[in-house]
């Protein structure tokens, strides 16, 4: 598989939104890009805050942009701060150090796209994001 088509971008929305309702989370919006960083997909559950879409794209396109989680992105950002911020300036879709932006991989083990989750803490958005890439069949970046 090359890419993530609207289907399964939606089945992956879908399959967040039940793991929210399940854990009983705030209010979540969900973005999820291709391989390129361009938006297939977006639901943001009513309720949410107004920023939420721009941080969802942020955090699956800075996944994208630097090849691992928004969670690592974070980590690094503990080690490396100045480099981080940096990369902010130019990353044409943003990046936000917090877990929730996740990478989806193909058959190749290459990326084919990326699930960015925001509205209740980073650990909660990840186990979202976590849980719609499995619902639709597919697989995160480990």
């Amino acid at each position: 598989m090359g890419q993530i088509g609207i289907d399964q971008a939606n089945a992956i929305i879908s399959g967040g939104l039940a793991k929210a309702r399940e854990l009983g989370l705030k209010p979540l919006s969900i973005a999820v890009l291709d391989a390129g960083g361009h938006l297939i997909a977006f639901q943001r559950q009513d309720a949410a805050s107004t920023l939420r879409p721009q941080i969802a794209m942020a955090k699956a396109s800075g996944a994208l942009a630097i090849g691992v989680s928004s969670r690592q992105i974070g980590q690094m950002a503990a080690e490396r701060p100045s480099f981080i911020s940096a990369l902010e300036a130019i990353a044409p879709g943003g990046i936000i150090p917090a877990a929730g932006g996740v990478i989806v991989i193909g058959a190749s083990s290459r990326p084919i796209g990326a699930v960015g989750v925001t509205g209740d803490s980073s650990d909660n958005d990840e186990a979202c994001a976590l849980a719609g890439i499995a619902a639709a069949g597919l697989t995160a970046q480990p």
